[in-house]
């Protein structure tokens, strides 16, 4: 387990996620990511850390499923990680599950500020609006995502939304949606799903 955050319960640095880890993936991913120019780096003793145990434990508490944990690009470049998508996208037809952990906002500073609501829920809406759209479209915006109303006020720093476009790089043309919305200390925070 990686602990990669500070400032918690101290029970927030015993948790545990015993998920066997999906090796015979790597080779794969690996093949995937370099036929796409894309470096690949290995790490077998690294722990997963709250982008992979936090969601896995609330929606696969048994820990009984394989894992393989995909870390971002240093340069936090979004067309670089649209790319790491779509290199990975043959992973779906071969009946593996991509999933992207982050948050549609994610600055902790601003949780609970009246300052911050309005601006969540102008990023929610373009986050859905954006989703929505025909690949090429979807993939301009985003890469802009900066340019959206409240896009950096929700993202000061983008390690939170990246793997949203992972995921929609993996998505190749297939529509997403939004099946969650929820409102968090007053921030609008929602799940993206592509079919």
């Amino acid at each position: 387990m990686l602990y990669d955050y500070s400032g918690f319960d101290p029970a927030a640095y015993e948790l545990q996620y015993p998920a066997p880890g999906a090796t015979e993936l790597v080779p794969r991913v690996r093949a995937l990511l370099e036929s796409a120019a894309i470096r690949v780096v290995e790490n077998p003793t690294r722990g997963f850390d709250h982008g992979t145990f936090v969601p896995l434990m609330l929606s696969a508490p048994d820990a009984d499923i394989p894992v393989l944990q995909v870390s971002l690009l240093r340069s936090l470049d979004p067309e670089a990680h649209l790319a790491v998508g779509r290199a990975l996208a043959p992973l779906r037809d071969e009946g593996v599950l991509i999933l992207g952990s982050g948050n549609s906002f994610h600055n902790l500073r601003k949780f609970g500020h009246p300052e911050a609501v309005g601006p969540s829920r102008e990023f929610d809406a373009w986050l859905e609006s954006s989703v929505t759209l025909a690949r090429s479209e979807r993939d301009e915006r985003l890469r802009n995502w900066k340019l959206a109303p409240g896009g950096l006020l929700c993202h000061p720093r983008e390690e939170h939304l990246l793997p949203l476009h992972v995921v929609a790089g993996a998505a190749r043309d297939d529509p997403g949606s939004v099946p969650f919305r929820w409102d968090m200390m007053g921030c609008r925070v929602s799940a993206v799903h592509f079919t």
